[in-house]
C-alpha cells in the first residue's frame, strides 16, 4: 500500500496487494463465460481453482450443479455456540471478452497500466471473489471470528444465474440459510467513495417478431405500397418511448423520482461516455437518479432485418428485435413485462403479422439502508476509506439472486457492495479495477466480520 493509502486506513488491517494481484491474475486467466460449450474447460478451471483457494482458508467446501450445467460453489464454517451466520456472494464466470485484438493487452493476462488492472472479470465479478479470499485471511490472521460463514460463488451468473442458483435456492434453502447475507457484485459511485447499493432494477427480456409478407420482394416494383416489416418494427419501438425519450408503456407509471443521493448529469455523462453535443434523455425535470433507478427502461438491444453487408433492393418480410426491460423497486417486472406485450400488440401498425415472447423474468429488488447490520456494514466502508460520509445509491442493473434470497430469508437483511466503479467498464473492452478498491473493501468486510453479532 502507498503511503497515502495507509494514511486513510485508521486501523492495524493490512491487505497485502501482492498475494491479492496474484489471486486475481489466476482468477482472470480463466475464459470462464458460461453456456459457451468451446470454453466449458476454462469454466470447469475457474471453478475447481475457487474450490482450492477457499479450502486453503480451511472452509469446508462443497460443488453443487445447477439446471444450467454450472455448478455453485458453497464454503462454509460453523458458528461457534449462538453466533450468527454471514454469508458472502461472488461469482467466477464472466461475460465473453469479445474481440480480443480490441483490447489494450490480452484480456485474459491480468495487466498493470496507470495504476489500474486491466482483465476480463478484472472487476466483475472476479475482483470481487479476490477481495472476499483477501478479506478471509485478514479475518484469520486477525483472531478470526465465533461467526458462522458461507462463501457461494456462482458458476452462471452472467448468463444463466435465473434458472441456475435461483433454482437451487428453492431446491434446497438450507445451503443459504444466513443472517446477513453481503452481496459483492456492485461497487462505488467513484473511486474512493465508499457506498452502499440500497434498489437494483428487476426485468425481463422481451422478443418481437414481425412479418408482413410470404417473401422478400423487388422495391422498385412494389416499395411504397407493400409493407415493410423493419418499417412495421420501427414503428413499434418507437412507440415505446416520448418525445424525450422517455420510455412510455399504455398503464404503466413512468414517473416516479429517486429519493437518494443525486446522480449528476455532469457525473451521468462521464460515467456513460456519452459524446458531446448529445443529450440525455430526458426533461429538465428528469435527473438521471430518476430514468435508471426509479424508472421502468426499454432498450432494443438487438435487431434483425436484412444485414447492411447483405442489403438488396428489396422490401423486409421480416424482423426482429430483442429488448430488455428493466422494472424499478416497488413495480411488479411480470406485470409490467405483460403490459409491454400488451402495448406492442396495440401499437403494431397495418394489421402485421405480431408475436412477442416474454423471457427471463425477475424481480426487482430494494433493501433498508438503516437495519443493523446494513448500518454497520457501511460504517466499516466509511472506516476502511477513512471517510466522513457513505453514499446509499440505487443500480439500474439486476441480480435476481437477490429477490431470490429476500423472498426465502425474509428476516436476514441483504446488502449490496463491491469493487466496481464506472471507471471499471464491467462488460466492455478494457475492463479493469483500480487495486486500492479491492484492498479497502476488503478491510471494511473483515471489520464487519469481527464486529457483526457482538
Amino acid at each position: 500500500m502507498t503511503a497515502q493509502d495507509t494514511a486513510t486506513t485508521p486501523h492495524t488491517l493490512k491487505p497485502q496487494r501482492d498475494r491479492i494481484f496474484a489471486d486475481l491474475s489466476a482468477l482472470v486467466s480463466f475464459n470462464s463465460p458460461h453456456s459457451t460449450p468451446q470454453l466449458a474447460d476454462e469454466h470447469e478451471a475457474a471453478c475447481a481453482w475457487t474450490v482450492a483457494a477457499l479450502e486453503k482458508l480451511g472452509l469446508s467446501v462443497t460443488r453443487h450443479p445447477t439446471v444450467d450445467d454450472a455448478d455453485t460453489i458453497i464454503a462454509t464454517k460453523a458458528p461457534v455456540g449462538d453466533a450468527p451466520t454471514v454469508l458472502l456472494y461472488s461469482h467466477y464466470d464472466v461475460v465473453p471478452a469479445g474481440d480480443h485484438t480490441a483490447w489494450t493487452s490480452d484480456p485474459f493476462t491480468l495487466t498493470e497500466r496507470n495504476g489500474r488492472w486491466y482483465g476480463r472479470g478484472a472487476a466483475d465479478c472476479k475482483g470481487n471473489l479476490a477481495m472476499h479470499l483477501e478479506a478471509l485471511r485478514l479475518l484469520e490472521e486477525n483472531g478470526g471470528t465465533d461467526l458462522g460463514l458461507k462463501v457461494v460463488v456462482e458458476g452462471s451468473e452472467e448468463l444463466g444465474g435465473l434458472d441456475g442458483l435461483v433454482r437451487l435456492i428453492e431446491a434446497e434453502p438450507e445451503l443459504f440459510s444466513a443472517d446477513a447475507i453481503l452481496i459483492a457484485d456492485s461497487g462505488n459511485v467513484a473511486v474512493g467513495v465508499p457506498t452502499l447499493t440500497t434498489s437494483l432494477r428487476g426485468g425481463a427480456q422481451i422478443k418481437v417478431t414481425v412479418e408482413t409478407l410470404k417473401g422478400a420482394i423487388h422495391s422498385g416494383g412494389f416499395g411504397g405500397a407493400a409493407p415493410d416489416a423493419a418499417h412495421a418494427l420501427v414503428r413499434i419501438a418507437d412507440s415505446l418511448f416520448d418525445e424525450h425519450g422517455r420510455t412510455c408503456i399504455e398503464g404503466v407509471n413512468a414517473q416516479h423520482k429517486w429519493e437518494g443521493d443525486a446522480y449528476s448529469r455532469e457525473d451521468f455523462r462521464e460515467d456513460a461516455g456519452v459524446l458531446a453535443g448529445v443529450q440525455l434523455l430526458g426533461t429538465v425535470d428528469d435527473e438521471p437518479a430518476d430514468m435508471v433507478w426509479a424508472r421502468p427502461a426499454v432498450t432494443m438491444i438487438g435487431f434483425t432485418s436484412t444485414p447492411v453487408a447483405e442489403a438488396v433492393n428489396a422490401v423486409n418480410p421480416r424482423a426482429e428485435a430483442q429488448f430488455n426491460l428493466r422494472v424499478p423497486a416497488g413495480m411488479d417486472a411480470a406485470d409490467v413485462a405483460q403490459k409491454m406485450k400488451e402495448h406492442i400488440l396495440a401499437h403494431t401498425p397495418w394489421g402485421a403479422k405480431v408475436d412477442v415472447e416474454l423471457a427471463a423474468i425477475n424481480q426487482p429488488f430494494s433493501t433498508d439502508p438503516e437495519g443493523p447490520a446494513t448500518k454497520m456494514l457501511g460504517e466499516c466502508l466509511t472506516e476502511a476509506y477513512g471517510a466522513e460520509e457513505l453514499a446509499v445509491v440505487g443500480s439500474g442493473g439486476s441480480i435476481p439472486l437477490t429477490s431470490a434470497l429476500q423472498e426465502t430469508f425474509p428476516h436476514a437483511e441483504i446488502a449490496l457492495f463491491g469493487v466496481e466503479e464506472p471507471q471499471c467498464g464491467i462488460h466492455g473492452v478494457d475492463e479493469s479495477v483500480d487495486p486500492t478498491e479491492i484492498e479497502r473493501i476488503a478491510v471494511a468486510e473483515t471489520l464487519f466480520l469481527q464486529r457483526y453479532g457482538n
